[in-house]
């Protein structure tokens, strides 16, 4: 992938801040609203094939909850998404409200593209396991990896 670029730290806080890359030849989603929900939207899609399902989405109409198994206790809860567009930004962000994986509700998921690039961010999360680099950090970067992946060869169809 051209342009990839990935980076983490931890806050003197604990917060954690992570931030995947890539650059763009073209955009993958149009400027619009409609694309910049496709940017969530195709990220949550991901999280179900990397786990292999084990992960899921659900979507319950005023948030989104990663479960295991669908059923199972929710690893991860989102406040609905707020999209943002422009004619040169598509902006798609998840407020974190809590779950197992979560110490407590704070900050979110963000997806944008710009012209030149489309990125992954996670800003102010607080999670409940320690090393959150050597487990839930890798993970996060594997997904972004295969998304921009995904949208880059799906835009080139």
């Amino acid at each position: 992938m051209n342009g990839w670029e990935s980076w983490q730290r931890q806050t003197s806080d604990g917060a954690v801040e992570s931030e995947q890359r890539v650059a763009l030849a073209r955009p993958v989603v149009e400027f619009s609203s409609k694309g910049a929900e496709r940017l969530g939207r195709a990220y949550w899609l991901e999280v179900r094939h990397v786990t292999r399902s084990v992960v899921r989405p659900r979507d319950r109409g005023d948030r989104l909850e990663l479960r295991l198994l669908g059923r199972g206790p929710v690893l991860l809860r989102f406040r609905r998404a707020t999209l943002e567009a422009t004619d040169a930004r598509a902006f798609c962000a998840y407020a974190i409200e809590g779950g197992l994986l979560a110490r407590r509700a704070a900050g979110e998921i963000t997806f944008e593209q710009v012209p030149g690039s489309l990125r992954s961010t996670i800003r102010g999360f607080f999670p409940r396991v320690a090393h959150y680099d050597w487990l839930q950090g890798r993970a996060h970067v594997a997904i972004s990896r295969r998304y921009f992946r995904r949208l880059i060869a799906e835009e080139t169809r």
